[in-house]
């Protein structure tokens, strides 16, 4: 029952209700990634008359964040490349990195020096400080 609710009420954990009927009806399953993210489109390939071209999704593995879209991916899904990465080579680039969660809020987010929340102490100020005063 739990998981029925969650499946109702909750958008960001997996897929909804509504989602998991539309992929039954309409879609195709194209591939997964590393991360267990699944990818589909319409079924057929066939062009939706509202916008222009085929309809692309992704149900994610656990919580829904959009960054854990790898870069081959995240080609596809934005109709950059029409072939999808489980039906062509994809050597990924040099320069393209592998996912990083957003670390915001947890002990493990960047603290630069000078930050109230960062380990050390913060410097004492230099002097190099003029105030601004009105008239001068």
């Amino acid at each position: 029952m739990k998981q029925f609710l969650l499946k109702i009420f909750t958008w960001w954990n997996g897929q909804t209700f509504g989602t998991q009927l539309w992929t039954r009806l309409y879609g195709e399953p194209v591939g997964e990634d590393e991360a267990g993210n699944r990818y589909y489109r319409t079924r057929g390939g066939k062009i939706d008359p509202t916008l222009g071209f085929e309809r692309r999704w992704v149900v994610y593995n656990g919580y829904a964040e959009a960054s854990t879209i790898p870069p081959a991916w995240h080609g596809w899904m934005h109709h950059t490349v029409d072939i999808p990465p489980t039906e062509e080579t994809y050597k990924p680039r040099p320069w393209q990195k592998p996912h990083r969660p957003n670390l915001t809020g947890t002990p493990g987010a960047h603290r630069p020096s000078g930050s109230t929340l960062a380990q050390s102490r913060r410097p004492k100020a230099t002097g190099d400080y003029k105030a601004w005063t009105p008239g001068r």
